[in-house]
Order: structure tokens, then sequence, then C-alpha cells
């Protein structure tokens, strides 16, 4: 069946997924933690036996561990390789433990019609399964091609007025050309990002990067630029993905401190804005 917007409101039954010390050292390497200095910083997040360093969690790690995915049966059928993201928001309620068991639900807050694409949207919480305590809040939305046109409301805009100077913070990563490798052992197998064959069905010249692999990477310059690299002061984080990345490109993240611990970014690459209507805030 086609796009079904009756889904709306439809909340997935708790599920409950796990991780390990482990699964956070692959994900902190994925969106190239360690790469500017593999023995100092950021040895924190990339090594859990260092001497005098207790292991920390990227903030952004919520964004790979599953929660309520069964919500997206009820959206109806569509071809998997026509849908990429389009936004995605992370807030943390409290510190991320190295390990733990989550109970999640997951409910579908809107579907929208973009006309030439399908936008639905949903929302997902995360409890520690031992104490109850809500540790995470994330919110979603894709983008389907070619799913749109029945006349739908097109939702809201997310227009973001960022100020007319230069940004306090400008910081560049440069990204792997096998970083999609990398970072799909961290649980998103999609072969849009590794598979020739099914990139060109979606219209890509060659496999595309994961959009939360560049959230990733943006995430980590929030977190040294704004936070002082302290994860318990990590807030919230919101963007929406404008354009695709390729493995290999240099991503330069730009920060403008806007007061009260609140900041505007956007994520470019030589090619355009790639992130954008970032917003984000520190304790």
């Amino acid at each position: 069946m086609p796009i079904n917007p009756d889904a709306v409101g439809y909340t997935s039954d708790p599920s409950e997924a796990s991780w390990t010390s482990k699964d956070c050292l692959l994900y902190a390497l994925g969106v190239g933690a360690g790469v500017a200095d593999p023995t100092g910083f950021e040895l924190e997040f990339t090594t859990e036996n260092s001497q005098e360093v207790a292991q920390r969690v990227l903030p952004t790690f919520p964004v790979v561990v599953p929660g309520g995915a069964s919500a997206y049966s009820q959206i109806g059928s569509f071809n998997p390789a026509m849908l990429v993201h389009g936004e995605q928001s992370v807030a943390l309620h409290a510190p991320l433990p190295v390990d733990g068991i989550v109970t999640s639900q997951t409910t579908i807050t809107g579907i929208y019609d973009k006309g030439s694409g399908a936008v639905v949207a949903s929302k997902t919480d995360a409890k520690e399964k031992a104490t109850g305590t809500t540790l995470w809040t994330t919110t979603s939305s894709a983008f389907i091609r070619g799913e749109g046109g029945w006349g739908g409301d097109r939702g809201p805009s997310g227009v973001i007025e960022f100020p007319d100077r230069e940004p306090d913070h400008r910081v560049n990563y440069p990204t792997r050309t096998d970083q999609a490798l990398l970072y799909r052992l961290s649980g998103d197998r999609n072969p849009l990002h590794t598979d020739p064959k099914f990139a060109a069905m979606g219209g890509f010249d060659r496999p595309i990067l994961h959009g939360l692999c560049s959230f990733g990477f943006t995430g980590r310059a929030l977190l040294h630029a704004v936070c002082g690299s302290d994860p318990d002061r990590f807030g919230s984080m919101s963007a929406r993905f404008s354009k695709p990345v390729l493995p290999g490109e240099e991503l330069t993240i730009s920060i403008w401190e806007i007061g009260d611990r609140k900041a505007l970014f956007r994520t470019s690459t030589p090619a355009g804005v790639v992130i954008d209507a970032g917003q984000f805030s520190c304790r």
C-alpha cells in the first residue's frame, strides 16, 4: 500500500536495546574520534583501559541505539532506495553509561506531503531499564522521494535565521574514503552507503556517507567548541540534512554562540552546506 497518513499518533510497543563499552568505542571511531591525535585528544572516547583515563560516551551515541523501529511498519510501503534522512535531534536527560540496557518507544508524530515526496517524523524516548530514568529523547524525519502528492499538510518550514557575522568557531574534520564502511558497523547497514548498484537506484553516482555519521562529526565539534569537551554539559542538538556527503570529503562545522549556553550551527563540504538549521544547547 502507499504511504498511510493515518499512522500519525501510532506508538510502538516497548522494545529493549543494549550496548557495551565496545559499541561506544566503535561508534566514536566511526565518527572520526581520535584521528587528530590517537594517543591523546579524545582518548576517553576511543579507549577503555588507558591509565588515569575513564571511558566516556560521545553524546550523539543514542542515534545508533535501536528504539521502537516497528513504528515504521505502520506507514505503508515504499522503495527503501528512495529514502533519505531529513532531520535529526538528540536531547540528553542524564549521563550516558558506557554499557547499559534501555526500553524505548517510538511515536509517529507527523506525515507530511511535500509534493515530490513524503516526510515521516517520529520521536523516541529511551529509559534505563534498571532505574526507569529517561536517558534521552531523539526525533527524526525521513524524506521518501516519490511518495507525495496526496494533498496532505506540508508540515513546518523549520527556517532558522543565522547571525550576520562570522562564526565564533569553525572546525574542520576530514572524513576517510572508507568512513561509511567503518560507521556501518554501529548498526546502519543500508546498502545506499556501500553498494554502488543500490546507490545508483537511488540516483547517486556512488555510495554516500550516512547522514548520522556527519551528524556525529558535527556533534564532536559542538562538544569540544561549546561544552569544553565535557559530555555531561551536552544538552540537545537538532539539525536538517540538506545535501549528501561523499566519503573522503572534509567537513567544516561553523558555530555561532547566541548566549545562554545556546548555539546555531551548520556543516559544509567544498560542495556546499550539508547540515543546516542546526540548534544546540549546552548545560
